[in-house]
């Protein structure tokens, strides 16, 4: 959240809108995360098991 919402000043919320969309994909699919092993969570996902995947 600080990345993205605290280091922008939008000016409107359409605007709010499309960058913390945009900051959210990637935050998702190209910021790795030590707690995944350095994995993006879209990869960890990706490699988690089937059973797990149901549960979500």
């Amino acid at each position: 959240k600080y990345e993205c919402v605290y280091l922008n000043a939008f000016e409107t919320g359409s605007e709010a809108r499309k960058g913390i969309g945009a900051w959210i994909s990637y935050y998702n699919e190209k910021r790795p995360h030590s707690s995944h092993g350095l994995l993006t969570p879209a990869e960890a996902y990706d490699t988690s098991d089937q059973n797990l995947k149901a549960a979500v």
